[in-house]
């Protein structure tokens, strides 16, 4: 049961913007891990520049770089 969070800084994606997204991200899931559709969950949430070290760098990403298949290119 493959599920997505993506964080990311706020964007005006409108309702079909955020629904090609998602299914774009479901299909990339599919085709890798060889899971259906319907098992997939992808959740957008869109974070404050001045709330992303407290809410995700610190929360998600330091604390678990050794386990990231992509770090990002900067730190915090």
């Amino acid at each position: 049961m493959p599920h997505i969070d993506v964080k990311f800084f706020p964007r005006d994606l409108s309702d079909a913007q955020q629904q090609a997204f998602a299914d774009e991200l479901t299909q990339v899931i599919v085709k890798h891990l060889q899971s259906k559709e319907s098992s997939v969950s992808v959740a957008l949430n869109e974070v404050q520049p001045d709330q992303w070290k407290t809410q995700v760098w610190d929360q998600e990403i330091a604390p678990n770089k050794a386990h990231l298949a992509r770090k990002p290119g900067y730190e915090m």
